[in-house]
């Protein structure tokens, strides 16, 4: 059998913590800031864990990785 193929977007965009969890960056902070608030702005810092019903498709973009 092959080995089994990362997704490289998913590889660029997510990592795996040493739980098993994956972390991954918040969206609609990139750009056209102008019109959001500071508090939504400040909120939007940080990055957060894929929520558990993704966990599936994390699992199969990133395979071997301990998920």
């Amino acid at each position: 059998m092959p080995k089994m193929k990362t997704k490289s977007a998913a590889k660029k965009r997510f990592r795996v913590r040493p739980g098993g969890t994956v972390k991954r960056g918040q969206a609609f902070k990139r750009h056209i800031l102008t019109k959001k608030t500071t508090k939504n702005k400040r909120h939007l810092r940080g990055a957060v864990g894929v929520h558990p019903t993704d966990m599936g498709r994390m699992a199969q973009m990133l395979p071997g990785q301990g998920i």
